[in-house]
Order: structure tokens, then sequence, then C-alpha cells
């Protein structure tokens, strides 16, 4: 490999569709440190340079297709949050062919063209329909494509209400350098993995592809999250404009579903406020409000035009009160409340809606990164595997 032992140990990173840096913000609490960054959107750049003082000594903005792999500097670890667009519900389910997803590809060429200098460490994060778009075949082909270039490949789901107060739900790949093809652990081991992070349907992909060269590791249990919605809410006065007017209101409520309103109507006497959150859906041919009440945020969108910004209900006191989520909200469903924000309404809310979650990357960074890079810095500086590294991760 073409890092040396004190390179190898660096917690220093390089992050591809960077965002506004929120992949950035959770691995640095892990330790971390930023080398290099890229993203083809302008107004994400800006609003990440306005947040990050350092940004003109690493943030490059342009075509992840057009990146040499020259231009990246040795680290140990390189992360990648590719657009989802192609692979989600919500789109059209190209997969990776598709015109916003195929970026996955530049980042595989980036790898390729550093040749001996690729990191010992990638990280990939996605909407798990990864996992199931071209009924998996789309998953497959990204994870044969890391083994080609060298790494052993891990896959694990964390929704981000372990964490936070909003239902986000991504799938996450690990892989490391590790030229040792693994044996394939068998169907009765099934338990050392199919977990909350590795749920049956990610555990079967696994043992139904051998082909893969997996390297699956035992985790921590994800942490309880006792945080709620009203944990989030930013204190708008009654009198901004944000708030809704009566006929506003009532348009809403006529869109909810009976059940929904039964809710909302039962809340509107209590003595304290409760909230709600909704989002416009079409249902059967017409514009219906989904209405949640359980005290989490639905998952964080990218509006284009305020169509999928995420509606908030204060209902209580008599009174049903509706506005948008606001930006900070936003930033604090993604673990974020210290994030600067600029930009305009959208803009601001686009760049938290197509982010990683903070804490959740955290979690990664302290519980599989960090003790992954250690016994990769072990195993370069004695040049052989050891007995205990074999013993640390479960192999297939």
């Amino acid at each position: 490999m073409g890092y040396n032992h004190n390179e190898a140990y660096a917690k220093s990173f390089a992050e591809f569709f960077a965002g506004i840096g929120l992949m950035r913000l959770g691995l640095e609490k892990a330790g971390w440190k930023i080398s290099f960054a890229n993203d083809i959107d302008p107004s994400k750049e800006s609003i990440y340079r306005n947040h990050f003082n350092d940004s003109e000594n690493h943030f490059h903005l342009g075509d992840i297709h057009q990146l040499k792999g020259s231009q990246i500097p040795n680290v140990s670890l390189a992360t990648a949050s590719f657009p989802c667009t192609d692979l989600s519900l919500a789109g059209r389910r190209e997969g990776l062919a598709g015109s916003q997803s195929s970026a996955f590809w530049g980042f595989v060429n980036v790898l390729e063209d550093m040749g001996e200098r690729r990191p010992p460490i990638v990280l990939l994060e996605n909407v798990e329909g990864f996992l199931t778009s071209h009924n998996g075949r789309d998953f497959k082909e990204a994870l044969l494509a890391l083994n080609e270039l060298g790494y052993s490949v891990d896959a694990f789901i964390i929704d981000a209400t372990r964490f936070v107060p909003q239902s986000r739900v991504r799938l996450f790949v690990v892989g490391h350098q590790n030229a040792k093809k693994l044996e394939r652990v068998s169907e009765k081991q099934l338990s050392f993995y199919q977990s909350d992070i590795r749920p049956k349907k990610l555990a079967d992909f696994i043992l139904k592809h051998p082909e893969i060269n997996w390297s699956i590791r035992n985790l921590p249990s994800l942490p309880n999250n006792n945080s709620r919605l009203i944990d989030i809410i930013e204190e708008i006065p009654e009198i901004s404009k944000d708030w809704w007017n009566e006929e506003r209101v009532e348009y809403l409520l006529n869109q909810t579903f009976d059940r929904h309103r039964v809710l909302i109507e039962a809340a509107k006497y209590g003595s304290e406020y409760t909230y709600f959150t909704a989002f416009r859906r079409v249902r059967e041919g017409r514009s219906m409000a989904e209405i949640r009440s359980d005290g989490i945020a639905g998952c964080l969108r990218t509006p284009k035009g305020g169509s999928a910004r995420q509606i908030l209900l204060r209902v209580g006191k008599g009174k049903i009160d509706i506005r948008l989520l606001s930006p900070r909200e936003c930033a604090r469903l993604m673990g974020a409340d210290e994030y600067v924000i600029s930009g305009n309404i959208n803009q601001a809310l686009f760049g938290f809606g197509d982010a990683v979650c903070v804490p959740v990357v955290t979690w990664i960074g302290e519980n599989y990164l960090n003790p992954l890079l250690a016994e990769i810095y072990n195993i370069t500086a004695k040049q052989d595997l050891t007995h205990e590294y074999q013993t640390s991760a479960i192999s297939i």
C-alpha cells in the first residue's frame, strides 16, 4: 500500500459529495480531520464556506467525473454520500445508471486513479433503496467494484431516530483494504450480524452473495434516543408571518385523512402544545396531508420550490397553529444545531435535506472507523495479519 505508518494512523479524510459539510462535522466529533472536499453545487459550496473558515485550503468545486487521483491528498478515509435520486422511491429508480446516482462511478474512478495512494478505508452513505435497486443488482455491482480496488466490504443500516427525532433510514458501506480473500460464514452464524443495524433483508443479501469479498464487524447496539419533536422547536413569535392564516390552516386540515383529523381535534383542547408534522402527498389523484403524530419528524427532503417542505402543526390550548419547519429546526433534526445557516431558505433546506445526520456519522466514526484504523495501522506496521485482527471481524 502507498501510505506509511504515520499516514495510515492519522485520522485524515477526503469528503466527496460534501454538500454543506455534515459528514465532516460528524467525523470531526470522532477525532478526524478534513484534507479534501468536493461538490458540484455552487450554492452548497457557498453555505459550506460560510460555516467553515478553512475551506479555501481544501474545497474543490466541480464534477467528480473531472477529478484526477493526483488532486487528492494522502488520506486514511474517503467518504461518498453520492446522489440518491435514482435510487429512492421518490425518483425514477434508474439506479446507478441514472443521470445523478451514476456519480458513484466517478468516485470509483478517482479511487482507481489514485493507485497505490488510495485510502485504506472508504465510507459510502445512501438511501435504504440502494440495497434493493434493480433487485439488488446495483448494490452488488457497487460492492464488487470496491472489491476490484482491493476493498473488502461491510454494510449496515441506521435510522437517525436512534439519535435525533427524525425518521431517516440510511444504508452505509465500509470498505477497507484487505488483499486476503476471507472465508464465508455459515448460515448458522447469521445471529452474529442479523441485528438492529443489519436487518433480515440486509443479512439475506450478504448470505446470498458469497462472490462479494465481505468483512463483517461486530458492532455495539445503537443508543436509545428519548428526544422528541418538541425538543427541536424554534421559538417563532406569534405575530410572525411564518404562521399560516386561518384560511390556509383550514385548507390543510381539509386535506387530512379523517383518522388524522380526529387526533388533531383531540389535541386541540389539551393544556399543553402537541406537535405534529405533515407532508403533502398525492393519493388517488388528489393532494392529501399525511400527519405524523409520534413526536418524530419525517425524513427531511430536498425541496424544490418549497413543494416538499415539511409542515409543522402546533396544537393545543384551543388552537391549531401551522407553519413550515424552519431551517434552524432542520439543522437540529440533523444534529447540527451549531451550524451557521446562510443562503436563502430553499438553499438552506436543500443543504440539510441532502446531508447526513451528524451524530450517526460520529457513532460510526467512534465505533467502527477508529477501531478499524487502529487495526490497519498495526497490520501495516507488522506487515502481516495477526490472529488478533482476524478474530476482530466476522468474515464472509
